[in-house]
């Protein structure tokens, strides 16, 4: 395969980007967290030394999708979007899974308002140009699953559990309006009862296979396969 068929994939999200471990308070290892099994996911069959993909970790831990928050900071997803995606360009497809910190309770949040906060991330990706050839990445937009009933994060999030639950089929229609690729992730993993909010090393690994069956349909890995065989 020649080296400029290398595709490029930005995870863009929250502390479940970022690697949060729900049961230590630190953060997962590379071998863990859900981008980087994503990235082994998709390059199975290549050489180590010539992969297909690259995978970009974007998380921050209390990210938003376009709110600001008063007492965490600058967590605003869609304030720092484009620098990101432009400081990694040309990207090929930007994985985004934004939404669990928006259901806190300091913002008086609706569902529609939710979903409609990732749809702005969604349109301002596809308004970038930082994709190949000033073209707009694909993207692929993430429903994250819904909250569970734990104590860890209570005394932030409150009782967002039936909020959480509202949020898919807003995303769905959302992504469809703008013609992207669209995950539930609740219909694959479920969030900790560690904590009620972040994933369990299973969960990350379920959520990197689903990813890669997604953007393994788009791309037509095998495809690809033969192409590298025929370069080498």
């Amino acid at each position: 395969m020649p080296r400029d068929s290398l595709k490029t994939l930005l995870c863009y999200g929250d502390s479940n980007t970022w690697g949060y471990n729900p049961h230590t308070g630190g953060r997962y290892d590379h071998k863990t967290r859900w981008p980087m099994v994503l990235k082994g996911l998709l390059n199975q069959g290549f050489p180590e030394e010539d992969p297909a993909f690259w995978v970009v970790e974007e998380g921050q831990n209390g990210r938003t999708t376009c709110r600001e928050d008063p007492v965490e900071g600058d967590r605003n997803g869609l304030r720092h979007v484009l620098p990101i995606l432009e400081s990694h360009k040309p990207l090929d497809m930007v994985v985004l899974m934004l939404g669990t910190n928006d259901l806190k309770p300091r913002f008086n949040p609706l569902p529609y308002d939710i979903a409609w906060g990732a749809q702005r991330l969604v349109r301002a990706i596809q308004d970038s140009r930082t994709g190949p050839n000033e073209q707009s990445p694909q993207v692929l937009m993430i429903c994250p699953p819904p909250t569970v009933d734990a104590p860890g994060f209570k005394h932030i999030f409150g009782d967002t559990q039936e909020l959480s639950k509202k949020l898919a089929p807003l995303y769905r229609e959302f992504a469809r309006e703008r013609g992207v690729a669209f995950l539930d992730a609740g219909t694959v993993i479920h969030s900790s009862k560690a904590d009620g909010i972040h994933l369990d090393p299973d969960a990350h690994r379920k959520l990197a296979k689903a990813v890669a069956q997604i953007v393994k349909e788009h791309w037509g890995t095998h495809d690809m396969l033969r192409a590298h065989a025929h370069y080498c």
